[in-house]
């Protein structure tokens, strides 16, 4: 039946990152039909809707769907097309001001958004389902990533669904120096699915679980007992959450509301992206790209679209093998070829030490996990290495590391808000560590607007290291604020 076929080819995707299995001998002689695999993996017969984005159902095919719906109350007078959800939707002052922003001043932004939900719109609504979860649910990628496979935060979220590093690994994806899984839309999307799926458990409401996706379930679950209610739109009144995660939810209901009724505000002949049709090809471990898209008739920049997961230029060197998605096509030239070690990845930048060293300090100097040079060195990061002793660097010798986009994630500059952080927390570390605990404490200071723990050393005369020491169960958690009591003496 269709439901194993796509089964099959899910459990293909989702574990190629982890493949130890021995390559398949094929046969020269067989001729490989070309496989649609996105066309397999869209649903057949599933109602299609004029007016929704791509990936969404429109009143008729969510009417006769089994499973809870929501009724748009309070939007009659806009005349739409479709008012039915199959997650909770208002219509309030909250979710008009982003009504108003995407139909006004980020229209275009929208219509980008729209437009890139064709390339995998389909797909991810398709897996939400399967999952038992809402299909509207392909909004809150939109308000994420915009579909962006690329997409990285500020913060180090990555990917359509905007994972950070821990969560990503904490629901089974990959997350290194030559694989990122998180921008991979089909594993992400089923690892979103399971993070979705635990939240709405855990808190019993959508608004709430939408709302936990984007500040941390730790966070929800503190704002509930605080204001003791499970009411999105109550506690979303009090001063607890911030400004982003109260207007996360409206904006995801905004997208959807809009993604559903395209027409009626505006949105006509909007061009949506082909889904990108692949077959999939099974390389050994550490096979540079570039090889690849030699020897099947195509392009690095071609073989990076179709794998958005693989960071650098060549698969990962401690896999035995790794699948490949690649145009359809081009399967066969990869079939026929006799010798596959061709590709396998020797075009290393190589660099020569100095004086005496390790792969540690080297990897200090390029900004390289020393485990990756081990891989590539076949040596210890602790092993020491003489002078012009070459040492070997994950980076393609015609590249240029800190120019070349492949490399952008080792180099690029935090923000100064992170930046300030980072220092605040070496001189926290270092009060700890240096400063004199003052013993019931008799005298005290009141921090003023604009006060910093190095002014305050200065106007009392106590050094900051002490002022750190004393105060630590204080100022450890965050910085210090107008209204804080510090002990000096």
């Amino acid at each position: 039946m269709f439901l194993k076929s796509l089964k099959f080819i899910l459990l293909t995707l989702i574990i190629s990152s982890c493949a130890t299995r021995e390559v398949a001998q094929v046969a020269e002689t067989v001729e490989v039909k070309p496989q649609r695999i996105q066309h397999d993996l869209i649903e057949k017969g599933l109602d299609f809707c004029e007016t929704c984005v791509i990936g969404s159902v429109g009143d008729e095919a969510l009417k006769n769907a089994d499973k809870e719906t929501f009724y748009l109350h309070g939007a009659e007078h806009l005349n739409l097309n479709n008012y039915y959800f199959d997650i909770p939707v208002v219509y309030n002052a909250a979710v008009r001001k982003w009504i108003n922003y995407f139909t006004g001043r980020g229209r275009d932004l929208y219509r980008r958004y729209a437009e890139r939900a064709g390339r995998y719109g389909p797909v991810l609504s398709k897996i939400l389902n399967e999952q038992g979860l809402p299909r509207d649910l392909i909004f809150l990628s939109m308000a994420e990533s915009g579909f962006t496979n690329s997409a990285r935060s500020w913060a180090k979220a990555v990917g359509p669904w905007q994972f950070m590093p821990y969560t990503g690994r904490r629901y089974g994806l990959d997350v290194g120096f030559f694989l990122d899984e998180r921008r991979d839309p089909l594993k992400a999307t089923l690892a979103a699915s399971k993070y979705l799926k635990d939240l709405h458990n855990r808190f019993g409401s959508w608004e709430l679980a939408m709302a936990g996706y984007n500040a941390g379930e730790g966070k929800i679950g503190r704002a509930i007992r605080r204001y003791r209610t499970k009411n999105f739109w109550k506690i979303r009144r009090g001063r607890y959450l911030k400004a982003e995660t109260k207007n996360y939810v409206p904006k995801i209901m905004a997208l959807a509301i809009i993604g559903k009724n395209l027409k009626a505000f505006g949105f006509e002949n909007v061009e949506f992206k082909k889904a990108l049709d692949f077959q999939e090809i099974v390389v050994p471990g550490n096979s540079d790209l570039y090889k690849v898209a030699e020897v099947i008739g195509s392009d690095f920049k071609e073989m990076k679209k179709f794998n958005p997961e693989i960071l650098r230029w060549q698969t990962p060197p401690a896999m035995e093998s790794y699948t490949l998605r690649v145009p359809v096509g081009k399967k066969q030239a990869w079939l026929d070829l006799q010798d596959k070690t061709v590709v396998k990845a020797t075009d290393y930048k190589v660099y020569q030490l100095r004086g005496y060293a390790s792969l540690y300090h080297v990897g200090r100097k390029f900004k390289v996990p020393s485990k990756v040079l081990e891989q590539i060195n076949g040596m210890s990061s602790k092993k020491r290495l003489f002078p012009k002793t070459a040492v070997y660097l994950p980076f393609r010798e015609d590249h240029k590391p800190r120019k070349n986009r492949l490399y952008s994630d080792l180099y690029e500059k935090p923000r100064k808000s992170v930046l300030r952080r980072r220092a605040y927390n070496r001189w926290i570390k270092r009060g700890r560590r240096r400063g004199a605990k003052i013993e019931n404490p008799k005298q005290f200071y009141i921090v003023k607007k604009g006060d910093t723990l190095w002014d305050i050393a200065r106007k009392t005369g106590v050094s900051i290291n002490t002022i750190i020491r004393s105060n630590y169960s204080l100022v450890k958690k965050r910085m210090i604020l107008p209204g804080d009591k510090l002990a000096i003496k």
